[in-house]
């Protein structure tokens, strides 16, 4: 078995993942999430604070993730995590900076449009720790 690093380092190497959280009543959710690691060293996701992942999230830290396609197909090993929600401003906007590097104009084109939506200041950074 991998250490912790082998497992985060082989994990947000993938261009998606399916991330499972789970709900009150223990069912799982699974949801095709783009990763990556930050400037901390740190995976983290990028998604919309009002989602239902950061709800669950809130509720229960502990999630899943596997390499998938795009569609959430799963094509790899489940990997247990602990999740948590990056509450400080300024380390979520240095999240932003290794989604655009790792995934170029898709980000920018993602980023572009939360600002014309409005919905820019609902971004959350999910921190996972395998």
């Amino acid at each position: 078995m991998g250490t912790g690093h082998d497992v985060m380092s082989g994990i947000s190497s993938e261009r998606y993942v399916s991330l499972a959280t789970f709900k009150k009543d223990g069912r799982e959710v699974r949801t095709p999430v783009w990763i990556a690691i930050d400037e901390r060293g740190k995976s983290v996701i990028y998604t919309n604070g009002t989602s239902g992942k950061v709800k669950r999230i809130r509720n229960n830290g502990n999630v899943r993730v596997a390499p998938c396609d795009m569609r959430g197909g799963v094509t790899g090993e489940w990997v247990d995590a602990k999740a948590r929600l990056v509450e400080d401003s300024a380390t979520r906007e240095l999240g932003l900076r290794p989604f655009i590097d790792k995934y170029g104009w898709q980000m920018r084109i993602a980023l572009l449009g939360s600002r014309l939506s409005g919905t820019a200041k609902d971004r959350a950074l999910i921190e996972l720790d395998f």
